[in-house]
């Protein structure tokens, strides 16, 4: 007599969705197909459910429930060579009950050898195939010997269906939890490897702007709030974003960033927010975005200026909601991301010229922070050359290399319109053009004086504005000094000090400090050294 569940019309719609939620759940694989057996039971009778997942050619039961299930069932495995019904199953993708017959003219009973039951038992295999893949069978047995109707059957194909496509679901997440880890690790390298020291030489400056800018950074950090780093080109503002994130609870997280200047705007979407296989020519294949890499940890969308207008408004709200849909999806993708943004773009001035969102830019600018240019900080030189030359011997190899005093000169001569950035570069290149390991005045190719100006043959200088006050020759050349032993710390004689940077002697130039009340400076006497 069939059981009464045989005619009981289950919630296949409710199944289905708690099947969906499961796959997406922390609790993995194994509570999907033990919970996926409960299910089963309520839509037909078994003594023994048993799941059988396909690896390398064979069947391995993975889970099993029932008044049969026992520790020999859970351990079972066959080779699918050696069944040729079970694999007919899998080919066809339909679900199949076994009768009488087919038990004594068939390829045997999975079960034999493991459980005793009698022939012409109640049995069915179900495969579990979705997409491309086929995950492996479910089988059901009864002692009864009472074939499954066809009707019953049909309606278990379709939670094998179901199952299947959680098993698809739960894999993908295992894999975008492997990926995810895997750029994890790649980002920590990363940053390892680029500006993993940038803290230290924002903390140990001498300019008084930068040691504020340290400060109110290190304050930051220890939030979640948004920061907007502005500056000039190469001013540092990806190091100082990355000191940032080391500085922050977030240090064990990755640090992802993205230049949004540097995408082609047709793929700026998917890269800030991923895509779905099929999703536009040539995605083949699921991919995460920058928000889904960063999770638990910093995003940085540099260059932020150049973020196309009509990307703006989807940014805004995944900063807002803390959500956003693959391009191709309609499935809302939730991640933790700390934001930081950085540009040289004036954005009140892109706000007014319509080319950025003002809501856009007080969700970024909760707590701004402005990169002073190389000009307003000479006095950090001599320290910034040593970093950026150790810097570079890890790539290059080329350690032991200094500057001298005359180059110091040299460098603090110029206005560095490429700041930081460009100081590395000439450092780099007087690096491979000097054979020694003292880079001096001559190993630099750089314009003499202050920054090169291209200017009209016959330029007529601009006249002062009303009431412009103009310095003395005494106030410029009192900052001119200042500036010089800001440089070498306040030393005065010997290689590398004020007078030998100066062009003076020693004496001379302590005789002109006392005339222009030059007696200390940031702390740092000027005297002669030990």
């Amino acid at each position: 007599m069939a059981d009464e569940r045989m005619g009981r019309q289950p919630e296949v719609s409710q199944d289905a969705r708690e099947l969906v939620e499961l796959a997406t759940t922390e609790e993995g694989v194994g509570e999907l197909l033990r919970r996926g057996l409960d299910w089963v039971s309520r839509v037909v009778p078994f003594d023994l459910a048993t799941l059988f997942l396909l690896k390398e050619g064979r069947l391995e039961a993975v889970a099993a429930r029932g008044p049969l299930a026992n520790q020999a069932v859970r351990k079972h495995s066959l080779r699918l060579a050696d069944f040729p019904s079970l694999k007919q199953a899998l080919e066809t993708r339909r679900a199949r009950a076994f009768t009488e017959e087919d038990h004594s003219h068939g390829d045997g009973d999975p079960f034999d050898g493991v459980l005793d039951l009698p022939s012409g038992h109640s049995c069915m295999v179900v495969p579990l195939c979705a997409g491309e893949r086929c995950y492996g069978v479910l089988t059901l047995d009864r002692v009864q010997c009472e074939t499954y109707a066809q009707p019953v059957v049909d309606l278990v194909e379709v939670y094998g269906q179901m199952l299947a496509t959680a098993l698809q679901g739960a894999e993908q997440r295992a894999t975008a939890e492997r990926l995810h880890r895997q750029d994890h690790e790649h980002a920590k390298l990363l940053e390892s490897q680029l500006g993993g020291d940038s803290e230290g030489i924002l903390e140990t400056s001498l300019s008084p702007v930068m040691r504020d800018l340290s400060r109110r950074a290190r304050q930051v950090a220890e939030t979640d709030t948004p920061v907007l780093i502005t500056g000039e080109t190469g001013t540092g503002k990806e190091r100082l974003a990355r000191a940032i994130h080391r500085w922050s609870a977030r240090a064990d997280q990755p640090f992802v960033s993205l230049n949004c200047a540097a995408i082609p705007a047709g793929l700026l979407e998917s890269e800030l927010f991923g895509h779905v296989k099929g999703a536009f020519t040539g995605a083949n294949r699921d991919r995460a975005g920058r928000f889904q890499m960063a999770h638990g940890g910093t995003l940085l969308l540099d260059e932020i200026g150049e973020l196309p207008v009509e990307l703006q408004a989807k940014l805004l709200r995944a900063l807002q909601e803390k959500t956003f849909e693959p391009v191709g999806s309609d499935k809302t993708v939730r991640a933790d991301v700390r934001i930081l943004a950085a540009t040289h773009v004036d954005l009140h001035q892109a706000i007014a010229q319509k080319r950025f969102r003002e809501d856009l830019f007080y969700r970024l600018s909760v707590f701004p922070l402005r990169l002073p240019p190389l000009r307003e900080r000479r006095e950090d030189l001599p320290q910034l050359t040593v970093f950026l030359l150790e810097e570079q011997a890890k790539r290059t190899g080329r350690r032991g290399m200094r500057v001298t005093a005359s180059g110091l000169a040299r460098l603090a001569a110029y206005d560095w319109p490429g700041n930081l950035r460009e100081l590395a570069n000439a450092l780099e290149r007087a690096t491979i053009l000097t054979r020694g390991q003292e880079l001096t005045a001559q190993s630099f190719d750089l314009p003499t004086g202050e920054r090169a100006r291209e200017a009209p043959a016959e330029e007529t200088p601009a006249p002062l504005p009303a009431g412009a006050k103009v310095p003395t020759l005494a106030a410029v050349q009192r900052e001119h000094i200042l500036r010089v032993l800001a440089l070498t710390r306040g030393r005065v004689y010997g290689e590398g000090g004020a007078a030998a940077l100066l062009g003076l002697k020693p004496s001379t130039l302590q005789s002109r400090m006392k005339k222009l009340g030059i007696e200390r400076l940031e702390g740092f006497t000027a005297v002669e050294d030990a």
